[in-house]
């Protein structure tokens, strides 16, 4: 009988797994893109009929998520400002070729304390060990960049209609740990800057002031 149930039991296992990016990351990488894309001038490119090319954004075979981010961060600005987006090279009047000098992040931490080491021999029986972490003050400094510019020009001559940028969008996300306790975070993406609320209102107005931020640093120095 035993046996039996021991049999028609199931079993069941749950798997985690770690995106390649974490959260911060995506969110230092993307809202810089948006901030650079919020600066790019599409007034003289209205009511034309346009053509993006992305093949000098990357010289990779295909562009990573986050440049497919930003082309499409681009579109949407072109789209609001009144240009009409082709599909096709051949049936544009403009082909605006996009690039840009980089998208990512720089890491900067910083520790006064005792670093998590790993130990062994004969204090351990031969086995290895790792020791905890005595943090008294820990910093993590987070900036993300995104750089963004084009030239336009007409599909039949090649003349050159408009060029705009480069811009640079920059975000930065502060952690700070004090004898064991925190993370105390500030910067300007969540969660240290509360989510859009719904209708477009301004997000620091919905949970209360908006959360302290600092310059940005040259060289890992503020």
């Amino acid at each position: 009988m035993c046996l039996l149930i021991w049999l028609t039991v199931g079993c069941a296992s749950i798997r985690t797994t770690d995106p390649d990016h974490t959260a911060d990351e995506l969110y230092l990488e993307n809202v810089a893109t948006k901030r650079a894309v919020d600066q790019v001038s599409a007034t003289v490119l209205r009511d034309r009929k346009v053509f993006i090319e992305t093949r000098y954004l990357s010289a990779a075979t295909q562009p990573t998520d986050q440049q497919q981010y930003m082309v499409g961060e681009l579109r949407a600005k072109l789209l609001l400002a009144g240009v009409r987006l082709t599909e096709q090279r051949k049936d544009a009047e403009i082909v605006l070729e996009l690039r840009s000098q980089g998208i990512s992040v720089d890491h900067t931490e910083n520790l006064f304390g005792l670093p998590s080491s790993s130990v062994g021999g004969v204090f351990t029986g031969g086995v290895a060990a790792i020791t905890p972490e005595v943090a008294i003050v820990k910093t993590t400094f987070q900036d993300g960049f995104s750089s963004i510019a084009y030239i336009a020009y007409w599909a039949d001559t090649g003349e050159v209609v408009a060029a705009s940028g480069p811009f640079v969008g920059r975000t930065n996300r502060d952690d700070y740990w004090f004898f064991g306790v925190g993370p105390r975070t500030i910067g300007n993406i969540p969660p240290a800057l509360p989510a859009p609320v719904e209708g477009g209102g301004n997000p620091s107005n919905a949970n209360g002031p908006a959360p302290t931020t600092r310059p940005v640093r040259q060289n890992g120095k503020p």
